[in-house]
């Protein structure tokens, strides 16, 4: 993947906080952020660690706003921000095959395999998380994977993180469901601190 220059950080964060006030949404993208980060230089692709990052962070920047419109919204609240069509494409391409609440299916494909974690690591983060406040210590770093699995497997458990569609994203990485959890539990439990640290500075 040839990289053209991209947002900066700290000016894709503002970007972020213009359409994003809830914590509970802030969270989510610094989380992904972070995950995303983490997969890149686990799957070989350090170099651009930052870009898939930025990526994450986001990723969901038109759903506390137009939730509706989710993946729909965020091309022009984007291209607004000065965001580049390559990093518009990857946050489209998350929503790949969900039919949204006004009726329209988003059919931006995840192309590059960073675009894929993204699709497939998204509503997972927000199942271990879920998981993770059940815990005495509200945390992923004591989080085991057996412990994760059964949550689940729990039907009833955080029923808004689609199984569905975490399952398509390992299909689409052509990863076994197990090795999707495990790397991202992995990804969690090493990033939650700066995470945690970076929303007390808010």
């Amino acid at each position: 993947m040839t990289l053209k220059e991209y947002i900066a950080r700290d000016d894709a964060f503002e970007l972020l906080k213009k359409y994003n006030k809830d914590p509970f949404h802030i969270q989510h993208a610094l989380t992904v952020e972070a995950v995303m980060k983490w997969y890149a230089n686990e799957l070989g692709y350090g170099e651009d660690a930052e870009y898939w990052g930025i990526v994450g962070l986001l990723h969901d920047i038109d759903f506390e706003l137009y939730p509706a419109e989710h993946c729909l919204k965020a091309p022009e609240l984007l291209r607004d921000g000065g965001v580049s069509e390559d990093i518009i494409h990857a946050v489209c391409s998350h929503g790949y095959g969900i039919t949204v609440e006004c009726g329209t299916t988003i059919d931006v494909e995840p192309v590059h395999e960073m675009e894929k974690v993204l699709f497939a690591a998204d509503e997972l983060t927000g199942l271990i998380w879920a998981a993770a406040l059940m815990r005495p210590s509200k945390s992923t770093k004591d989080m085991e994977l057996k412990s994760l699995k059964k949550k689940y497997k729990s039907k009833g458990f955080a029923a808004g993180c689609s199984r569905e569609v975490i399952e398509r994203g390992a299909a689409q990485l052509n990863w076994e469901l197990e090795k999707l959890l495990t790397m991202t539990l992995q990804a969690m439990a090493a990033t939650e601190d700066e995470i945690k640290a970076e929303m007390e500075d808010l």
